[in-house]
């Protein structure tokens, strides 16, 4: 029985977390290139797709525009399980979810910059600095952190542990 709660509290701070920051994110995502390079919705998403695909997924229409946002959500998925995960092993993620949250946000930004797109598809190019810091700021603020307060929502905020030795 106890195991069937932590399995569900497990998955719904993974499917809460993941939801919440693949829509922040998207709409950032939206926002962000509309403004630096005029993209519209399906060339951002078709961007994501060329990871897979390369070249090709610009040509491919809606069909890629679709593959790249559930790429998309696939990632946020990864990130929200990846960190609820540790969360259980280590609950001063939990216990703390506001720093620790930005930080894993950033940490998710420097990874797919730096790892994961370097490994795709997808050419390299260098960001411009609005872009760059957009992507940090926004990856802590609406990726880290919604994950983050959710597995403190759905897995509970530990207690702090107390201070052994303590002279009263």
């Amino acid at each position: 029985m106890e195991n069937d709660v932590r399995r569900s509290a497990r998955t719904r701070a993974i499917v809460a977390g993941g939801l919440i920051a693949a829509a922040l994110d998207a709409a950032n995502a939206l926002v962000a290139y509309k403004l630096a390079f005029g993209m519209k919705p399906l060339a951002i998403y078709q961007f994501v797709a060329s990871g897979l695909l390369g070249s090709a997924a610009y040509a491919a229409g809606l069909a890629s525009g679709a593959l790249g946002l559930a790429v998309h959500f696939l990632i946020a998925f990864t990130a929200a399980a990846l960190f609820v995960i540790a969360s259980e092993r280590l609950p001063q993620l939990r216990r703390d979810a506001l720093g620790w949250g930005l930080l894993y946000g950033v940490v998710v930004f420097v990874v797919m910059s730096f790892v994961v797109i370097p490994l795709s598809r997808i050419p390299s190019s260098t960001p411009s600095v609005p872009l760059l810091v957009d992507g940090v700021v926004a990856h802590a603020l609406l990726v880290g952190l919604p994950i983050s307060l959710a597995a403190r929502r759905y897995l509970g905020r530990p207690e702090r542990p107390a201070l052994s030795g303590a002279v009263a």
